[in-house]
Formats: C-alpha cells, sequence, structure tokens
C-alpha cells in the first residue's frame, strides 16, 4: 500500500470506543464526526492541521464538526456531494430532520451544528479526481453520499455504504436510518465499490478491514435480509432478530455498541419508509 500513513481516529462518541471513526491521510481528513466530539478530535490531531476535509455524507456523526472546524481553520476546503452542499450552508432542515429522529437528545448526541460558509466548499458530483482520491458518487444509504478512492494506499474510504463492523467481530450490519433508504441503489454502490478491487476497506463505524471480498458479500446479505425483515416483522421483532444476530457473532459482547453506531429501530424505520415509497410507486 505505499509509504502513505492512514490514521485512524476514535473520536469517541458518547465516551465509547469503536463507534465513530475519522481518518486523517496526508493533510485530508475523510469525515470528521459530531460537533460534541470536536475536542477529543483536535486533541488526536494535535499539531496536525488538515487542507481539506472530505464528507460521505452530511449525517451528524459523519460531518456535525465540520462547521466548527472551518471557524477554527477558515482556509480549509469542505468535500461534500452537491445534493448535501446546501444543507452545511443552511442546517436548519438538515437539524429539523434530526431533531424528528432524536429529539431532546439532539445536543447530547452532536453538540452545535454550525454553518460552513459556501465559500468553503468543493461541491462533488462524482467522478472527480482530487489530490490523489477519487470520488465516486455511491448513494442508497443517503441521496448525498461519496466514497473516495485512494489508488496510492488500496484503500476505499466508504462512509456507511459498507455497513457497521465492530471488530473482532465479522458481522455487518447495514445502517438504515430514515429519510432515503434506497436498497437498489445501495446494492450497486457496493458494486462499485468491487469494481475498485480496494485492499482496504475504511468505514466510519468503525475502521479499516482488509477481509475486502467477504465484508462487501456480508453488507450484501445483511442489507437484503434487513429489507426482507422490514417489511415482514413488526419494529419489536425486528430489533430483537437482529441483536440476536449481532450477539451470535459476537459472543454477546458488542450488540450495545453495534447499536450506537446503528440504532436498531431507526434501521427498521428507514426501511419501512423505502417500502412504502416503492410500493407507493407500484
Amino acid at each position: 500500500m505505499g509509504g502513505t500513513v492512514i490514521r485512524p481516529i476514535d473520536v469517541c462518541q458518547l465516551g465509547h470506543e469503536r463507534v465513530v471513526c475519522v481518518f486523517l491521510i496526508g493533510d485530508v481528513l475523510v469525515d470528521c464526526g459530531p460537533a460534541s466530539r470536536v475536542h477529543t478530535l483536535l486533541e488526536a490531531l494535535g499539531d496536525a492541521r488538515p487542507r481539506v476535509i472530505a464528507l460521505t455524507h452530511i449525517h451528524l456523526d459523519h460531518a456535525g464538526a465540520v462547521g466548527t472546524l472551518v471557524e477554527r481553520w477558515p482556509d480549509v476546503e469542505v468535500w461534500v456531494h452537491e445534493r448535501g452542499a446546501p444543507h452545511l450552508v443552511d442546517p436548519t432542515k438538515l437539524l429539523a430532520s434530526a431533531t424528528r429522529l432524536y429529539g431532546d437528545d439532539m445536543d447530547r448526541l452532536w453538540g452545535e451544528v454550525r454553518p460552513v460558509p459556501e465559500a468553503n466548499l468543493r461541491v462533488l458530483r462524482g467522478g472527480e479526481a482530487l489530490a490523489g482520491f477519487e470520488v465516486a458518487y455511491t448513494p442508497g444509504h443517503a441521496s448525498h453520499h461519496v466514497s473516495y478512492w485512494h489508488p496510492p494506499t488500496s484503500t476505499a474510504f466508504v462512509g456507511d455504504v459498507a455497513g457497521v463492523r465492530m471488530a473482532p467481530s465479522s458481522y455487518v450490519l447495514a445502517p438504515t436510518p430514515p429519510p432515503d433508504i434506497d436498497v437498489e441503489a445501495w446494492q450497486d454502490s457496493i458494486a462499485l465499490l468491487r469494481a475498485w478491487h480496494p485492499e482496504q476497506l475504511a468505514i466510519t463505524h468503525f475502521g479499516c478491514f482488509d477481509d475486502v471480498p467477504q465484508h462487501l458479500d456480508a453488507i450484501e446479505r445483511s442489507l437484503a435480509l434487513a429489507a426482507r425483515r422490514a417489511r415482514e416483522l413488526s419494529v419489536e421483532e425486528f430489533v430483537a432478530a437482529t441483536r440476536a444476530d449481532i450477539e451470535a457473532d459476537s459472543g454477546g459482547r458488542d450488540a450495545p455498541v453495534y447499536a450506537l453506531g446503528a440504532p436498531l429501530e431507526q434501521t427498521y424505520a428507514g426501511l419501512k419508509r423505502y417500502w412504502s415509497k416503492r410500493d407507493g410507486e407500484q
């Protein structure tokens, strides 16, 4: 993978390890975590000063701190997909949507989300080549999701497209929160990741994995199973079945950490919304 060093940084979301990971590669920071944990990120960065914050998407666990960081570093460039860019400049709708999910927990989970000046944005569509990275539009988890291919390290930085996995467990959970889950688009995005033939996947929840074909097989299975269960089961049955799968794989250790990375009631809600929209279109 060459001499470039990829540095995973655990921002210790809610004080827990292995929930949210960001990656520093050279002077590019891939995702930045929530504003509630910006102090942890800055402490870990030390004297390192990113030139670019490359967002995979604008969900608050991935991008909530970006406005705070731009205030600290006024000339930092922020990469974001064109569908997400307006919601960084004016986060009002983003915060309203998140508040419907998290209610009174918003501040505890995410902290103060600050706007990003439009001048700091590098708006992406997919297909760009920037600073050694290739950008691909990878919707499915979110309509504003991109992934970054870094050929010098043979690493794909994939946000949530490759799911949630808490090593040493091999279980891969598909995070499917509302509002814009698209199972077919997600499957296409997984196929795109395969076509890169990466030696390593860097995922926000949580870390780097080098068993790439097996991991991508696992996220495909997990997504298909979750979609089927959400159509057939109640929320209580869905949560119980998914938790049992995680516990069976991890020996019962890691189900609470998986639930922090992707709350199971929300995975159900996002897929129910997907089926409602899809059935309504038929």
